[in-house]
């Protein structure tokens, strides 16, 4: 489990296609701390480190199935070398829930449709799946590309998020523009309530 708090921005230093997806990537995250099997959060996506280094720079390899390729962005760039990541390491007992409870099992694929700059910070909306549309509420939660955020507002299957300063800062929200495809996994919660209306009705 993951909280939505980006805690560092990674980037992709080679990838390869054989089978799986393989895709190594480069961390300030201290290695001598990181297991092989541990899960890290890149972009929204949980994915298990199969692999450790620390030349040229500190890294870690991950395998990425079909399905999650399938289901992400990743599927649609696959990851260019230079692509940077949001990262998070996997929540431990006892850590602060600054954002909200993220699985790390992307939905689908949001994309950008607006940018706007509102005093300091963004507006940025996005486009949502019309079948995960139904999930997202006005003053809810929603993880965007592995980033805990709260919707402003929802018009259909447009949905609006704000950006202060300091996102932009800590994450690669500040390179985000118009027509690029983010990684969406919805509230926990507003599924289960989704479904149990399902059986209510």
């Amino acid at each position: 489990m993951f909280t939505g708090i980006i805690t560092d921005v990674g980037h992709v230093l080679w990838t390869e296609q054989k089978g799986d997806l393989r895709a190594r990537i480069g961390t300030s995250y201290d290695i001598s701390r990181i297991e092989i099997g541990a899960s890290i959060a890149c972009d929204g996506v949980c994915l298990t480190v199969v692999a450790l280094g620390d030349a040229p720079q500190n890294w870690f390899d991950v395998e990425i199935s079909a399905e999650s390729v399938g289901l992400t962005n990743i599927g649609r760039n696959h990851w260019p070398v230079g692509k940077t990541l949001n990262l998070e390491r996997a929540l431990c007992v006892g850590d602060e829930l600054g954002g909200h409870i993220v699985s790390g099992h992307v939905d689908g694929v949001a994309e950008v449709v607006s940018c706007s700059d509102e005093g300091d910070s963004t507006r940025i909306v996005m486009r949502a799946p019309d079948a995960l549309a139904r999930f997202i509420a006005p003053k809810g939660s929603v993880a965007l590309n592995g980033t805990s955020l709260t919707v402003n507002e929802v018009d259909g299957a447009t949905f609006g998020v704000n950006l202060i300063p300091h996102t932009k800062s800590v994450t690669t929200w500040g390179d985000v523009g118009v027509g690029d495809f983010v990684n969406l996994e919805i509230d926990t919660m507003a599924r289960y309530v989704a479904r149990l209306q399902e059986y209510a009705a």
